[in-house]
């Protein structure tokens, strides 16, 4: 009688557990004080959460679109802010009892879409010079299980819903060496996105009139602190791990996507508002996230053999003075010195290698050699993505 008693309390407790709901409101992410597009670390927390506590996020598309359901058939009359607008995000949340130093995790409980997506051949896509885009604009109709549209007859593409954004906010030693290297990329002659006060929220902050006009991170590219990831397994049931660096983490989600290949390769996947349920917990000692956050889920969303699977991230990023193998017959004067290369495809895949490598010595107890064999086996070296410039993403899954 005791057993059922306690059984009953913690299954009411269960169900009227109150969810933390953050973002949804206004038409567009200006009118939405949970919604940003930039990030700082003086951006003002929207809410906090306790770990273990469910988060509701109510996202935007990537361009903060507004469908007419009684009118798909004309794209320009979808409009959305511009290009400044890009990415609208939800957050930041406050994670309660998180210090800098402790690693995030966070792992995605449900996925719900909206209605409606779209994709756009343009010509910020990862072949544009060598594939006529035509600025084609596809709309599609999403369902639970596919997406279908009119401008792509006997197309049918499964729901594989994930959030190409999640990250936590810089310190301010980071955004220094962020903004640091992402100028001296573009002073050489690398694709960038600088900061842009254009569309920038919160305004406040990071708009033309904003205290910090100029120093607000734009979303476009990831960074070790996570951001605009772009890979296609981060589906319910995965667990993302990021660093936190100041009070709180300041968690933020969005740039949902229904679906997407290896590569995001026209820039676009099938972008759309989404509902993410996840969950947090704080670890004292988690993974060592240097060079980019890390994953882990069930294996059956990589098709491998195992139970579940533990990944890592890399990007295009260098050491001051040191010339990647790869390039070194190039003998460029400008490499060097740069420690954030663009589009580097090969560089990042040896980020995320060498990631892995460190993973597998540090949990398992291996020697550098040892795990360097191992992963020679057993490790799967993916594209995350190869149109979030200068940062290019590829994955080790293991």
């Amino acid at each position: 009688m005791v057993r059922l008693l306690v059984l009953l309390i913690c299954a009411a407790s269960a169900l009227t557990r109150a969810d933390v709901i953050v973002g949804g409101d206004g038409f567009q992410c200006s009118d939405d004080s949970a919604c940003i597009n930039r990030l700082h670390p003086d951006i003002p927390m929207t809410a906090t959460a306790k770990p273990g506590e469910r988060i509701v996020m109510k996202g935007r598309d990537a361009e903060d679109r507004e469908f007419d359901p009684n009118d798909l058939s004309n794209p320009d009359k979808i409009p959305g802010p511009g290009f400044g607008a890009v990415h609208p995000v939800v957050g930041p949340v406050y994670i309660d009892g998180a210090m800098p130093g402790d690693v995030l995790a966070v792992t995605i409980e449900s996925i719900e879409p909206g209605p409606f997506g779209w994709t756009s051949a343009a010509d910020y896509g990862f072949a544009d010079d060598m594939v006529d885009t035509d600025d084609l604009f596809v709309i599609w109709r999403l369902g639970t299980e596919y997406a279908e549209s009119d401008a792509l007859p006997g197309v049918r593409i499964p729901n594989a819903s994930f959030p190409g954004i999640v990250t936590t906010l810089p310190n301010d030693v980071q955004l220094t060496k962020f903004l640091s290297r992402e100028q001296q990329l573009a002073d050489a002659g690398g694709n960038v996105f600088l900061p842009s006060t254009d569309v920038a929220e919160p305004s406040s902050l990071c708009g033309a009139e904003g205290n910090k006009a100029g120093e607000c991170l734009r979303t476009l590219p990831p960074r070790e602190i996570g951001g605009n990831l772009d890979i296609r397994y981060l589906r319910t049931g995965v667990t993302i791990y990021l660093p936190c660096n100041i009070d709180g983490c300041g968690l933020a989600i969005g740039d949902f996507h229904y679906a997407q290949g290896d590569g995001e390769v026209s820039g676009t996947a099938i972008e759309m508002d989404a509902d993410i349920t996840v969950t947090t917990q704080i670890l004292k000692d988690g993974p060592d996230l240097a060079r980019g956050p890390h994953y882990s889920g069930p294996a059956s969303l990589l098709s491998i053999p195992s139970e579940r699977f533990h990944a890592t991230t890399g990007f295009p990023l260098k050491e001051k003075g040191e010339i990647p193998q790869h390039i070194a017959y190039l003998a460029s004067d400008k490499v060097a010195d740069l420690t954030n290369l663009s589009a580097d495809l090969s560089l990042a895949a040896a980020n995320a290698l060498v990631a892995m490598i460190d993973y597998i010595v540090d949990e398992y107890g291996y020697d550098r050699t040892q795990a360097y064999v191992i992963a020679s086996v057993a490790v799967d070296i993916r594209i995350g993505q190869l149109v979030d410039l200068p940062n290019v993403g590829a994955t080790g899954c293991w």
